[in-house]
Order: C-alpha cells, then sequence, then structure tokens
C-alpha cells in the first residue's frame, strides 16, 4: 500500500501541471491577459514539485549522481520559477494593464532563457537519477527513466501548451510513477549473533 501511495505521490505533480496545460491560453494579447498571468500564479508552488518528485525517488541514495541530480532538480526549480514569474505573471500583467509593447517581449525573453536552462539542468537531473535508481532497482527502472528524460524534449519546446507540453507533463508523472513502482523493497539488515561462551 505504500509503495502505491509513492508511485501516485510522485505522478500528481505532472498530472497536475497536465491539466492546467490544458487551460493555459495559447497566446498573449489583451484578450488573453487576465487568464494568462492568473494562471500562472498558482503555477510558481506546482512546477517545483517536479523537482520534489525526483528528490523523493532518490530518498537514502549517496553519491556523486545521486547529489548531482538533487542540484541540477534544485537548479531547475529556481530557474523554471524564473520564468513563470517573467513571462507568466510579469508579462500577462503588464499587457493586462499596459497592453502589448517592447518590456512584454523582454519578459519573454529573459523568461524564456531561465525556463529553457530550467529544463535543461531537469533533464541533466532525471538522466543522472535513472542512473542511480537502475543500479539500485536493476532494468525495471530503464523504462521509468526512458520515459521521464523523453518528457525534457517536448517541455522544453512546449512549456506546458497543449498539445505538446500536456504530453511532457504526463510523461514526467508516467515516468516517475513507473521508477517509484521499479524499487525493490529494503532488506532489513539482520542482527549480528553474540558470541556463545564456551561451556
Amino acid at each position: 500500500m505504500t509503495r502505491w501511495i509513492g508511485v501516485i505521490g510522485v505522478a500528481l505533480p505532472g498530472l497536475v501541471l497536465a491539466g492546467f496545460g490544458l487551460t493555459h491560453p495559447l497566446f498573449l494579447d489583451a484578450t488573453t491577459a487576465p487568464a494568462w498571468w492568473q494562471l500562472h500564479v498558482p503555477l510558481i508552488p506546482l512546477f517545483p514539485l517536479l523537482a520534489v518528485a525526483l528528490w523523493w525517488l532518490l530518498r537514502g541514495e549517496r553519491g556523486v549522481l545521486a547529489w548531482g541530480a538533487r542540484i541540477a532538480a534544485y537548479l531547475y526549480a529556481c530557474l523554471y520559477t524564473g520564468l513563470d514569474v517573467l513571462a507568466g505573471i510579469g508579462a500577462g500583467l503588464v499587457t493586462d494593464v499596459q497592453g502589448p509593447g517592447t518590456g512584454v517581449g523582454a519578459l519573454f525573453g529573459l523568461g524564456g532563457q531561465l525556463g529553457q536552462a530550467g529544463v535543461i539542468c531537469l533533464a541533466v537531473g532525471t538522466a543522472l537519477a535513472g542512473m542511480v535508481l537502475i543500479r539500485r532497482d536493476g532494468m525495471p527502472a530503464a523504462a521509468g527513466a526512458l520515459v521521464a528524460l523523453a518528457a525534457a524534449y517536448p517541455f522544453y519546446i512546449g512549456h506546458i501548451f497543449s498539445p505538446v507540453g500536456v504530453v511532457a507533463m504526463v510523461g514526467y508523472a508516467l515516468g516517475f510513477a513507473l521508477l517509484a513502482a521499479a524499487r525493490r523493497p529494503s532488506v532489513p539488515a539482520t542482527p549480528a549473533r553474540e558470541p556463545v561462551a564456551a561451556a
């Protein structure tokens, strides 16, 4: 039962983000600006949950690869939040208040660079985590690692815009769920026997 709670838990961020992607406006102008920036406010705490899911999958793991994966996931969370704030809330709010202009383009430019760098960090973190988890759990973890890693490209080119970005979020949900399901149960350590005293 605990395993399936974990499977659902790591899949949930991607599935929730996919749902938001289905409602994300496909373009920003005066008519879509209110929905654009208001949608990105709840997304600020949601996008980093992909990194949290990766950290959870790596629980108990030590070593350079595991910590490299955690650091890369953390960088994704920071950088992608920058995209949300600048190109999501900032660009949407400026368009809502003042209309489109050069300032909006500048917000998109910087936000886009941060977002793309963040997705690359998440891809690196996913690849490193995949290596750790395949080594720990064997080939059953390979499918999850490959699915999650494949989700990086549509995420990079499509954000969460439907349909490409929604596919990316579902890919992360499925990949992380497969990785959680592949986890081998930990074997409790057997206590050392007390030496038997000679009679």
